[in-house]
């Protein structure tokens, strides 16, 4: 009896560890996909890749991240409010769905944030006072719940930045927050592969405004 329980668990161990490398291999590829994209179609083509292996590992939240991730880039791409919506309301599906999996992950939380953002500039005279506030009390949740997180500081840096030209305030909190970023960014690490990984660029760019 103990040698087929013992069996048992070797090939529960082994069909566990090859699901694993086997999502590891699909999600790494998909991650490129999007991260390099140019295109709408390509961009397209990565989410829903990344939605049928979101629909296969409905445990995990790192597709349903990557999947937001896309719709987001093709919203910041597309031309017509409506269809920014469009892309952003999906963005929303994605990390709720992602959430349901992983409800404290600090990345999630600073995407939707993004989304926000994001719907600020569909139409900022009617949308900021919403969504401002909205995006900010986000990124500020996202920072809580992890520190040491760049993109939410980023993110955050972009809507202070964005306050204070609109009030022709100084952005002197803005550029103290982008400081922060930058030096997350050069220390950031996780013990997830799959770990969202860019921004940096982002704080880089921004560097130029805090001169």
């Amino acid at each position: 009896m103990k040698t087929i329980q013992f069996f048992f668990l070797m090939f529960i161990t082994v069909s566990t560890w090859a699901n694993d490398e086997k999502y590891f291999e699909q999600m790494s590829q998909q991650i490129q996909a999007v991260y390099s994209a140019k295109t709408m179609d390509e961009y397209q083509t990565a989410v829903n890749a990344l939605d049928r292996i979101a629909g296969a590992e409905k445990t995990k939240w790192e597709p349903f991240y990557y999947s937001a991730f896309g719709n987001v880039m093709m919203a910041t791409r597309a031309t017509e409010p409506a269809k920014k919506d469009a892309y952003l309301d999906l963005a929303l599906n994605a990390i709720e769905k992602g959430k349901a999996n992983a409800p404290d992950e600090s990345e999630l939380i600073a995407l939707e944030g993004f989304v926000h953002m994001i719907r600020v500039t569909v139409d900022p005279a009617t949308r900021g006072p919403q969504y401002s506030g909205l995006a900010m009390q986000t990124f500020g949740k996202a920072i809580a719940l992890n520190p040491e997180n760049p993109r939410a500081l980023i993110f955050l840096a972009q809507m202070q930045y964005g306050t204070a030209q609109f009030f022709k305030s100084p952005a002197t909190e803005a550029c103290a927050t982008l400081s922060k970023a930058i030096e997350k960014f050069a220390a950031f690490k996780t013990d997830n592969p799959l770990a969202p990984r860019w921004g940096n660029s982002i704080a880089n760019d921004m560097k130029e405004q805090c001169k």
